[in-house]
């Protein structure tokens, strides 16, 4: 099977590219290049590489048509964000592929109501992001429906692994969080630190893409969560993370007007935007369907990424080697 994977370099291609080529797989990998992989053993010199910058592409319309021009049996896209754009390229790809896969986000629910959520509830987005993503969605969907397009979408959340820095227990991306947690710190959290966030490691959003491609008839036309078997909330991720560091957390729970004016106002933005969605998703879809089953843990994957930032020196912590 050829592949093309847009995106390819990103969080989630450095692990779907080598599984895709362990797989068999000949993998065109599409990118701007301007990044490596986070991490590239030696099965990256089996890919064919094409350096494209999208923004460009898509401007003089020609994207779609360089990517239909690899004559793939299967396209991913990692990096869509825009309707426009997806249209363009299904217009180009239309009779001419066999799969198409998406990468959307858990956050096309917009805030939380039943939990955990199921695919199947209304889209409710909002922000900027979330409202794209939920128009690329349903036009994709719409497309299988009306026209037999062969689209599948896969929904991952806070993406954490080894080369990025992980959504905090607060809510936000500041590593002097980890820092407080580690060394014993108080930290304090917003309302009564239960709203909720979902993680899931890069290699298991890679690993859903590969289960939706080896069970076509099962995942076209359809959307699946790909994130960790449960979500943390804030006070939960602090206190696990915090014996992690070998401490008792020392957690001080602010009403929202206090918490903002007592941390930073882009970790307060942050923290907010992410609280408001307080995401907590169901993949039991994606293991009856696609069999989906991810290997790590919310906490799991959070503590791979910030024993990562520890040993490389982006967190002043006391390192520890994750057993």
């Amino acid at each position: 099977m050829k592949v093309v994977v847009i995106g390819g370099t990103g969080h989630i291609g450095t692990y779907l590219v080598p599984r895709l080529i362990e797989g068999g797989c000949d993998v065109v990998c599409v990118s701007r290049g301007t990044g490596r992989p986070y991490r590239e053993p030696g099965i990256w010199r089996e890919v064919y590489r094409v350096e494209l910058d999208r923004q460009t592409e898509e401007a003089e319309g020609r994207f779609g048509e360089r990517i239909a021009s690899f004559d793939a049996d299967a396209v991913i896209d990692l990096i869509c964000f825009d309707p426009k754009n997806a249209r363009s390229l299904v217009e180009a790809l239309r009779g001419r592929v066999g799969h198409f896969l998406l990468c959307g986000t858990i956050w096309v629910h917009g805030h939380s109501t039943v939990v955990p959520t199921t695919e199947a509830e209304s889209r409710r987005p909002f922000g900027e992001y979330g409202i794209k993503k939920a128009a690329i969605e349903e036009y994709l969907l719409l497309e299988y429906r009306r026209n037999g397009f062969p689209a599948t979408v896969l929904h991952p959340g806070h993406i954490v692994g080894p080369g990025w820095m992980p959504l905090n227990p607060q809510g936000n991306f500041n590593p002097g969080v980890f820092e407080r947690l580690a060394h014993g710190e108080e930290l304090p959290l917003p309302n009564l630190g239960m709203e909720t966030v979902h993680h899931v490691h890069a290699d298991d959003v890679a690993q859903a893409f590969i289960r939706a491609l080896d069970r076509r008839t099962a995942s076209v036309g359809e959307s699946f969560h790909a994130v960790s078997a449960a979500a943390l909330t804030l006070r939960g991720y602090a206190e696990r993370m915090a014996r992690w560091f070998g401490r008792e957390a020392n957690i001080r729970c602010l009403p929202w007007d206090e918490f903002r004016n007592a941390v930073r106002e882009e970790d307060a933005s942050a923290t907010w935007d992410h609280i408001a969605h307080s995401p907590n998703c169901s993949i039991e879809k994606a293991r009856r369907e696609i069999g989906y089953a991810p290997r790590y843990t919310s906490i799991e994957a959070v503590i791979e990424s910030v024993d990562w930032l520890a040993a490389n020196g982006k967190v002043s912590i006391p390192y520890r080697v994750l057993t």
